[in-house]
């Protein structure tokens, strides 16, 4: 960025290989790993002067050593709204329920889709926390379950309350302590033709049958007390954002309040639930 790119990025040098390793981490938790074993980066510049110059100042330099330059290549004028959105195809969460963006037609198998387009807040499917939630859900319906009163505790994009709504739901309540996700959150139930009460966390109130939180590993430890107060006799509460190594912790922290199990694993991800 000194040497004047206008946006920077690193990735794995390995993607697509057998040698390709994800990397896991949360804000306050140990990291089990850094940094990739080979990283590429890409940095894009005003014109090829101006990168072919940063190459050779880069180049000089001690760090530089072990590195080698991949190449200088032009970027050709493209119609970039319409190449993001290429990127993104429906989203099979079973055979027959899909997350399909507004601007793609459902797969000729879908029974249920959901309308969602990549935003500024979290959750269109994709992520395995996401997926493992829908899932569950989908699940639900599948084995004649009935999902009743629902709270979507860290809506994001409401993702987690149109799907509890569009499979049965009586009701199904999202909060969030992001006021933008709560607007796109309204815009989205709007898109997909369903009645959601969203707001911010206050909303949540009394007893629901079905409790689902995807957040992270160390807000849901301190919500315990808040979400698991949130489950009625005999309801079910689901968690997510949590990764593998995180599930034991996870279980100590609401073991006196109810006992977590593990639901599904993705990714090196779990879905627990009770």
């Amino acid at each position: 960025m000194e040497l004047g790119a206008v946006s920077v990025s690193v990735e794995d040098a390995d993607a697509g290989t057998d040698a390709e390793r994800a990397l896991f981490g949360e804000p306050g938790m140990p990291i089990e790993h850094t940094a990739w074993a080979h990283s590429r980066l890409n940095a894009l510049f005003i014109d090829e002067v101006s990168a072919r110059e940063a190459l050779s100042i880069l180049a000089l330099q001690d760090f530089f050593e072990s590195s080698r330059a991949v190449g200088v290549t032009p970027v050709p004028e493209q119609d970039w709204v319409r190449i993001t959105q290429s990127q993104f195809a429906p989203v099979p969460v079973t055979d027959s329920f899909f997350i399909v963006p507004t601007w793609c037609e459902p797969p000729p198998t879908a029974k249920q889709i959901i309308r969602l387009d990549p935003g500024l807040a979290f959750g269109t499917g994709t992520h395995p926390t996401t997926f493992m939630c829908l899932k569950w859900i989908a699940s639900q319906s599948q084995q004649g379950l009935a999902l009743g009163r629902t709270l979507d505790y860290g809506c994001g994009s409401g993702i987690l309350a149109i799907a509890a709504k569009k499979f049965g739901a009586s009701s199904a309540d999202g909060v969030d302590i992001d006021s933008a996700a709560v607007t796109a959150s309204i815009a989205n139930a709007l898109a997909n033709d369903v009645e959601l009460q969203l707001g911010l966390p206050d909303l949540a109130a009394g007893t629901y049958d079905t409790v689902l939180a995807n957040i992270l590993a160390s807000p849901l430890k301190v919500l315990a007390p808040l979400l698991c107060g949130h489950v009625a006799t005999g309801g079910r509460l689901v968690l997510a954002g949590i990764l593998e190594r995180q599930t034991e912790e996870l279980q100590q922290a609401y073991a006196h309040y109810l006992r977590l199990h593990v639901l599904d694993t993705m990714d090196g991800w779990v879905l627990m639930g009770t």
